[in-house]
C-alpha cells in the first residue's frame, strides 16, 4: 500500500462517506497526475442511496494536491523540516439534475449554508450557484440542473503527516460526510 498523506486523506473521506451512508456513483472516480506541473487530483461523485441512474442529487468532490504541497511534504519527510504546511485544495459541487424547470437560485442559497463545518482550522466557502439548461432535438422541453459550489483548503498539521495512523484526518474530514449527506437531502426537495 502506498503510504502518503494525500492517499490517507482520500481514505479518511471515503470512510466519512461510508459512515454517512452515501453511495459512490459508478465510473465517477478518477485519480490523475499532471505530468507537466506535478499536481495530483482525485475526483469522485457520491449521492444518496437508492436514487438510481442518473440520480436526482449528487456531490462532485475534487481534492487537489498541488506540487508545492508535495515539495513541503517531501521536505518534512526527508529532512524533517516543516517550513510550510502542505494543503489539499477542496472543491465540492452539489448538483440537482433532471429538473423540468429552472431552479430559483434564492431557494438554493436558502437551502445551503454559506460555509461548511470546520475542517481542521478552516471552512469551505460557498462560491456561487450555476443554472444549466440542456436540449436535444428529440426533447420537447429542455432539462434543467442547478449546481452550488463550495471551495477551500485543508492544511495538514504535522500530526496528520506522520504515518496514516493519526486519527486527525478522520476527525477533520469526517465532518464532511454528514454535512454532504444533509445538504443532499435538503437539495433533493428541489423538484
Amino acid at each position: 500500500m502506498l503510504d502518503h498523506a494525500f492517499i490517507d486523506a482520500i481514505s479518511a473521506l471515503r470512510d466519512a462517506f461510508d459512515a454517512a451512508f452515501l453511495e459512490r456513483q459508478p465510473f465517477e472516480e478518477h485519480f490523475q497526475s499532471d505530468v507537466l506541473l506535478g499536481d495530483l487530483t482525485w475526483e469522485t461523485t457520491y449521492g444518496l442511496p437508492g436514487e438510481g441512474l442518473p440520480p436526482h442529487v449528487v456531490a462532485h468532490i475534487t481534492f487537489d494536491w498541488p506540487s508545492w504541497s508535495q515539495t513541503a511534504y517531501r521536505q518534512w519527510y526527508v529532512d524533517e523540516i516543516l517550513d510550510r504546511l502542505p494543503a489539499i485544495e477542496i472543491e465540492i459541487v452539489f448538483r440537482v439534475q433532471n429538473l423540468i424547470a429552472a431552479a430559483d437560485p434564492a431557494v438554493v442559497f436558502q437551502l445551503t449554508e454559506p460555509t461548511s463545518p470546520l475542517i481542521g482550522n478552516d471552512r469551505l466557502e460557498r462560491a456561487g450557484v450555476t443554472l444549466e439548461a440542456s436540449s436535444s432535438e428529440d426533447a420537447a422541453t429542455p432539462e434543467h440542473a442547478v449546481e452550488v459550489t463550495f471551495e477551500g483548503m485543508y492544511e495538514l498539521a504535522e500530526d496528520a503527516l506522520a504515518d496514516g495512523a493519526s486519527q486527525q484526518l478522520d476527525e477533520h474530514l469526517g465532518a464532511l460526510g454528514g454535512w454532504i449527506a444533509a445538504t443532499l437531502v435538503k437539495l433533493a426537495d428541489i423538484r
